[in-house]
């Protein structure tokens, strides 16, 4: 019989890892172990589901007993894997010891506030990573009976993709970053003030260039004040200040790591024999991709060196798609600063193409109508790891 499989994780990384090894004849005993619900669901579509009336449950496409039946796997939900120990192959789970035959880490990343939570808070400040936070969320905001007043703290991908999707639902929203102009990590300024007036013509008040200083809990909701002495108050707050790979679990069973995540060659194998990982907590040769095509192309790439084929990832010039209709937005982020962004158009319809000294195409942006460019330009951008 073949080496038993364990899969530390039930997102799209390690559940696209199982049904690539299906998908391949692989007939070798798979577990997989997680945290939360289990449930089969696009993570993308959780900032789509205000806007179409979508309770959370319709977002699943498999519930966590369709998902181990499919996969024909053993699936724990629920559960905390508190240590590896890798001497003797084992993780600890509690009390109980689980033998693991190959070890696969798709353990994702989680959010990153910049604060502590007051306790004064309970119930209404919210971090959204998985369905089971978004389906506190969405429950939170029901349960007012009425369209909400949501601040939302940060303006990045996920800060604006839910800025726009809880506005098009009929919710008031509020955007605070200290950021000039929103996606800053992804736009150039030009464009990023394109997707600011957007979103103010639709409503969104924006308290860019401020920094929250201080957030408390009042008896309808919360308490915000501003670094310029402004104060607001919402019903609920969202707080979309990024992710950081979840690494601990590894480094303390002494697997190499950094910042970036769990260090992973091309073959998405760790430091120790027999363990690799993927996914928003991988650094894959240097990179780490938290998007859904590099992703796609780990899961992949892993299911062929598990099913005797030993297979490099590689990532091509994959565009971020951002949803954000108010303003459609595709970007490539170049992975190096650019001598210069080269901006075209006008209005809300701009490109932006980022360029080398050679003035070779290392990335670019979109916004508008100019999104249909992102096909033409990917095939002159560099792939991401070749």
């Amino acid at each position: 019989m073949s080496v038993p499989l364990t899969v530390l994780g039930t997102g799209m990384a390690g559940l696209g890892l199982a049904r690539q090894l299906r998908a391949r004849g692989s007939e070798r005993p798979i577990t997989l172990i997680t945290a939360d619900s289990g449930d089969d669901y696009s993570k993308p579509l959780l900032s789509t589901g205000f806007a179409k009336k979508m309770p959370p449950q319709r977002l699943v496409s498999r519930d966590a007993l369709q998902a181990a039946d499919e996969l024909q796997a053993v699936l724990r939900t629920h559960t905390r894997v508190d240590a590896i120990d890798t001497q003797v192959g084992q993780l600890a789970l509690g009390s109980e010891r689980l033998v693991y035959g190959e070890l696969v880490l798709a353990t994702g990343a989680a959010p990153r506030p910049p604060f502590d939570i007051p306790e004064s808070l309970g119930g209404r400040a919210f971090t959204i990573n998985d369905l089971d936070d978004y389906r506190a969320f969405h429950a939170a905001l029901m349960t007012l009976g009425r369209p909400g007043r949501v601040a939302i703290v940060g303006a990045g991908l996920v800060g604006c993709e839910y800025a726009n999707d809880l506005r098009a639902g009929g919710h008031e929203v509020v955007m605070i970053a200290p950021e000039s102009t929103p996606l800053m990590r992804l736009l150039p300024e030009p464009l990023g003030r394109a997707l600011g007036e957007a979103f103010m013509d639709i409503g969104i008040d924006m308290k860019l260039g401020r920094v929250l200083e201080e957030l408390q809990g009042e008896k309808a909701g919360a308490a915000l004040t501003l670094d310029d002495g402004y104060s607001l108050e919402a019903d609920l707050v969202l707080i979309a200040t990024g992710l950081v790979p979840r690494i601990e679990l590894a480094r303390q069973a002494g697997l190499e790591v950094s910042a970036e995540g769990i260090h992973t060659d091309r073959y998405l194998r760790t430091s120790v024999p027999g363990i690799y990982a993927l996914g928003d907590g991988a650094c894959v040769a240097g990179l780490n991709a938290m998007y859904v095509q590099p992703l796609q192309a780990s899961a992949k790439a892993l299911a062929a060196t598990l099913t005797g084929t030993p297979t490099p990832v590689s990532y091509g010039a994959w565009p971020i798609l951002v949803k954000t209709p108010a303003c459609p937005v595709v970007a490539l982020p170049p992975r190096q600063a650019p001598a210069r962004w080269r901006v075209e158009g006008e209005g809300a319809d701009l490109t932006a193409i980022a360029e080398d000294e050679e003035e070779n195409v290392i990335g670019f942006a979109l916004t508008g109508r100019c999104v249909r460019r992102k096909v033409e330009l990917a095939r002159a951008a560099p792939a991401l790891l070749v």
